[in-house]
């Protein structure tokens, strides 16, 4: 027997007070909507959208993670590291998130064995977003 898995949702546990600023600067950064807001088991949950990408906000946590401004060196511990959203236009996406005070924290480089090129940013908790552009896999790759 095999599974069929397709992507539903990316989870973020957030403060309660943190929830309402969160919600802001995926709005105003990223262009997300608030689909869905409710209470259940002491916690409100918000899902944003942005055409078929769907972010779980969980306003349950007790305390922050502390940001990181280097990807590099993020990744330690062991844990969830990033989520990545596609877009169509690297460097225009770049552009725009600079001009609203969206710095990188990564990139932008090109991984050859993807065919891809990615950047990171961080968003206001300190949750790591890889942005890649569409790319050619090369052939003659097997994994």
């Amino acid at each position: 027997m095999s599974i069929s898995f397709s992507h539903d949702h990316v989870g973020l546990s957030v403060t309660a007070e943190d929830l309402d600023a969160t919600i802001e600067w995926y709005t105003s950064k990223l262009g997300f909507t608030v689909d869905q807001r409710f209470d259940s088991h002491a916690t409100t949950f918000v899902f944003i959208v942005s055409g078929d990408v769907k972010i779980e906000l969980m306003a349950g946590a007790s305390s922050r993670q502390a940001p990181t401004d280097n990807v590099l060196t993020s990744m330690d511990p062991a844990r969830l590291h990033h989520f990545c959203l596609a877009v169509e236009d690297l460097d225009a996406a770049i552009s725009q998130l600079g001009a609203q005070g969206v710095d990188l924290i990564g990139g932008p480089m090109k991984v050859a064995d993807i065919g891809q090129r990615i950047a990171f940013i961080s968003d206001n908790l300190g949750n790591i977003i890889e942005l890649t552009e569409p790319g050619t896999r090369p052939t003659g790759r097997q994994n």
